[in-house]
């Protein structure tokens, strides 16, 4: 399915009411930090797929991409921007909260929080950066884009080029001279399996994804100036 704008404009496809707008967006930002602390608890528990070891949250933090890039394309990078915005405090803070609870994807208990644990606070910072830079990316990349005849296009590259700084940013501030001797030495082999497996997830299922919630939300909301073509 392919939608042609009748005239280029940064302006959203789908302007919302003003009084509308602000919960929207507070539900946007919910849906990012919710997919953020599954991500955090589910990067816990490793597996192995086709030879290749991966965990669960290479599966499930993609998924914000795929949130961003709606919120793109139906109301604007600057309503995806003020949705980054609301969720970068909060999200640092969850990261650090659920890295300290839950080790090996299990619960280890309130005590953890007594402490103030510098190896794990570093983890979700570098978390928080990899988050902003990466969506800021990935909503540049997808507003260049938006445009274009083939619906895929904007979603596919954004994630590609929005993934590849997300993830090397995140292992590169985590990892790189960090006390885990295992991660400083290998964390740019580990973190292109990681993007690779995201990749490939986000294009072969997300991609699909996007399109049918993309023309579920088109259905429903207000008329904007976009001619669907043929599906």
């Amino acid at each position: 399915m392919a939608f042609v704008a009748t005239a280029p404009s940064p302006r959203p496809s789908h302007p919302l009411p003003p009084e509308q707008l602000p919960r929207v967006l507070a539900v946007l930002a919910l849906l990012h930090v919710l997919v953020i602390i599954a991500s955090n608890v589910l990067v816990q528990l490793p597996f192995q797929i086709g030879g290749v070891h991966t965990t669960w949250g290479a599966f499930t933090f993609p998924l914000v991409f795929v949130l961003t890039d709606l919120t793109v394309r139906l109301l604007g990078p600057a309503a995806a921007r003020r949705v980054v915005a609301r969720v970068m405090l909060p999200a640092l803070a969850a990261s650090y909260v659920v890295s300290v609870l839950f080790v090996d994807g299990r619960f280890a208990g309130w005590a953890g929080l007594a402490t103030f644990n510098d190896f794990v606070f570093r983890i979700a910072l570098a978390s928080f950066a990899a988050y902003v830079v990466g969506q800021l990316t990935d909503i540049a990349v997808f507003a260049r884009l938006r445009r274009l005849r083939a619906w895929w296009v904007a979603p596919a590259a954004s994630t590609i080029v929005g993934g590849l700084i997300d993830t090397f940013v995140f292992f590169a501030a985590a990892f790189w001279r960090s006390p885990d001797a295992f991660m400083a030495e290998h964390w740019v082999e580990i973190a292109a399996v990681d993007y690779a497996t995201k990749l490939a997830f986000s294009l072969l299922a997300l991609l699909p994804l996007y399109g049918a919630a993309l023309r579920a939300l088109l259905r429903r909301l207000p008329t904007a100036p976009l001619t669907p073509q043929a599906v």
